[in-house]
């Protein structure tokens, strides 16, 4: 009952139940084994690293983190080297001052208030700063095993897009695909979606005519070829 109360007023999908899961069988068979493309060691690095992300791309992130996790990969470590040594290896991205106060100010936190551990529940993990609902829920599927779905703009448009999971925010576009993911997939649905809006379903010009889910998706009028 509760999970019909939270989902009772989303918005409907535009595609059946059948058409969702095979969008998400083409997307499994091209890539079994999804996975985030920021380069992390632990949870640690992983929350730090999506931290940093938001406005931001993977690749200048782990261009950035590559030499900071080297020399700080634990909260001790961040704490000790410093705001201002943080902020002069992330300076390449953008809001790097008040990311690089955040690094410092959750590695204090996860210290001080989770003895060490980054946590892994959703309200905890939204406790520290710079981490938000869709920074907790990528820690918690990739460093914990946990089924969530991490909405970004690629997610959201996606999403919409397609007609799989509409929503007018990223929260009812979240509990529209947790309500029509088959449970099979939950684990690697965010990643295959999110990797198709990266490099298929692009915003501009979403390339339709090299994509493999065209026939199922709802947008219209389909890109030609170039």
């Amino acid at each position: 009952m509760a999970k019909e109360r939270l989902y009772k007023n989303l918005p409907r999908p535009k595609l059946t139940r059948a058409e969702i899961a095979e969008i998400y069988e083409r997307l499994c068979r091209e890539n079994p084994n999804p996975r985030t493309e920021l380069n992390y060691s632990n949870p640690y690095t992983l929350v730090v690293a999506v931290a940093l992300s938001a406005q931001a791309t993977d690749v200048g992130v782990n261009r950035a983190t590559r030499a900071l996790f080297e020399k700080a990969d634990t909260p001790q470590a961040m704490v000790d080297l410093g705001e201002d040594i943080v902020r002069d290896h992330i300076k390449t991205i953008g809001l790097y001052r008040n990311k690089a106060s955040n690094v410092i100010k959750l590695s204090r936190m996860i210290l001080d208030d989770f003895g060490g551990d980054v946590p892994t529940s959703r309200e905890d993990l939204i406790k520290l700063p710079g981490v938000g609902r869709k920074t907790a829920n990528v820690v918690m599927n990739e460093a914990f095993g946990q089924p969530t779905m991490a909405v970004d703009t690629h997610i959201f448009r996606v999403s919409n897009r397609t007609g799989m999971a509409p929503g007018k925010d990223p929260v009812e576009v979240e509990l529209n695909l947790l309500r029509v993911t088959p449970d099979q997939y939950m684990m690697g649905a965010h990643h295959w979606i999110l990797l198709h809006g990266r490099y298929t379903c692009v915003a501009r010009t979403p390339k339709c005519y090299d994509c493999r889910i065209a026939d199922l998706c709802r947008y219209k009028p389909k890109t030609a070829p170039p």
